[in-house]
């Protein structure tokens, strides 16, 4: 077989509404979830044996190659096929920003979850690799599908959403890496949000999809901006640009997303924003 490719998106949570921290030690939430057409790019091709190499201009953002999630949703997925360790030579080219709320490492071991199955052989659906996934994070599920859906529980509660328009957005980050764990002590500290789920858009057209989410909220915002004050630089720049309809931030932080009414205006702020921020990591994307 020849080496083949899968691209790992970015995930965006359009909203994030969390609840305070349960007696089992985890949140509960409600999402709705959306995926980007950039991420990560992840190659695969037999080998004798399994390994991982790293490029891109993130690659030495990450943890030791041991620990890599790729290699652990692999060889998990050996392990539930009965196959022992794939033989697989993977390339993973990192172009998102590490810890930046992106679900970076779960959308890179959906992809090499998919990857692995094809390569192999195995006769296991979508499905069957999300138990997998499962095993990885709480959003190895979501992350495998890449498919808009409203997230619960866990985030691990899947309903997915067909009638979420493609979203003409701009993603920026600031540079800063946000701490999943320090965000949720800081939220814990002074727990204001809870998890609870909106009645859907009565209208999804891209337009009245923005209204309506300017009605909810990302409830780790004020926590991680107060952790890392390069955030609510962002946010407040961001919202300032020509066009920019809604600006959140995404997940634990730090990357913010605007959304706009067209992609030409989210490709064109994005160009006002990254001549006077050349260090931000700046990308114009439309989110499905």
């Amino acid at each position: 077989m020849a080496a083949a490719a899968r691209l790992a998106p970015a995930k965006v949570n359009l909203f994030l509404h969390v609840g305070p921290l349960e007696a089992d030690g985890y949140h509960p939430l409600a999402s709705l979830v959306a995926f980007a057409d950039v991420g990560d790019r992840l190659t695969a091709e037999p080998a004798a044996r399994l390994s991982l190499a790293m490029s891109g201009p993130f690659s030495g953002g990450l943890c030791d190659e041991d620990d890599n999630l790729v290699l652990r949703a692999v060889r998990a997925l050996g392990a539930a096929a009965g196959i022992g360790e794939p033989g697989l030579a993977l390339t993973l080219d990192k172009q998102l920003p590490v810890a930046a709320g992106l679900g970076g490492g779960s959308s890179d071991a959906g992809a090499a979850l998919k990857l692995a199955r094809d390569a192999l052989g195995l006769a296991l659906d979508d499905a069957a690799l999300a138990a997998v996934a499962a095993g990885i994070g709480a959003d190895g599920p979501m992350c495998l599908h890449a498919r808009a859906a409203w997230a619960e529980g866990r985030g691990d509660v899947l309903t997915f959403e067909s009638g979420l328009p493609p979203l003409p957005a701009l993603l920026v980050n600031p540079g800063v890496p946000s701490s999943t764990g320090a965000v949720y002590r800081a939220f814990d500290a002074a727990p204001s949000g809870c998890a609870d789920r909106p009645a859907p858009p009565a209208d999804w057209r891209v337009s009245a999809v923005i209204d309506w989410l300017v009605d909810q909220r990302n409830d780790l915002q004020s926590p991680a901006v107060a952790l890392a004050p390069a955030i609510g630089q962002a946010l407040s720049v961001t919202a300032d640009l020509h066009g920019a309809r809604l600006t959140r931030m995404s997940g634990s932080g730090a990357t913010v997303f605007a959304l706009f009414d067209t992609i030409a205006a989210a490709r064109a702020a994005g160009d006002a924003l990254a001549a006077v921020q050349p260090g931000w990591w700046i990308r114009a994307t439309t989110l499905r």
